[in-house]
């Protein structure tokens, strides 16, 4: 797929709110090269920021889950797996390098790695 049809399959996820679609098609414009244009870089940090914030909320409840639960010690370890593998989709996101070319500082802080 070329970088045009990415991108508007991208819009097209980010209309239908399945982020993580938008985001691969944004990961695949990035690893095109290039820079990004104005639109490519919010439609980069529209998708991360929602991808995220969906595993961040998910991990704010079982967090609250496992501070309720009492008694249980079967339903704490369910809520502790579950966090804990909410916990490792973040890490695996958050590690998920996009672009460590030498792009101005003021737009690195849109990427996610260690460039």
């Amino acid at each position: 797929m070329d970088r045009t049809d990415l991108i508007q399959k991208a819009k097209l996820a980010e209309q239908a709110e399945r982020y993580d679609d938008m985001a691969d098609c944004m990961r695949e414009v990035t690893e095109m090269g290039g820079e990004l244009s104005n639109e490519e870089r919010n439609l980069l940090s529209v998708a991360y920021k929602n991808v995220v914030g969906a595993r961040r909320s998910a991990w704010r409840v079982m967090s609250s889950i496992g501070l309720k639960t009492d008694g249980s010690e079967k339903k704490q370890q369910m809520v502790k797996e579950y966090r804990e593998k909410v916990e490792k989709e973040l890490e695996d996101i958050c590690n998920n390098v996009l672009v460590c070319a030498a792009y101005p500082p003021v737009l690195k802080v849109l990427y996610i790695g260690s460039c």
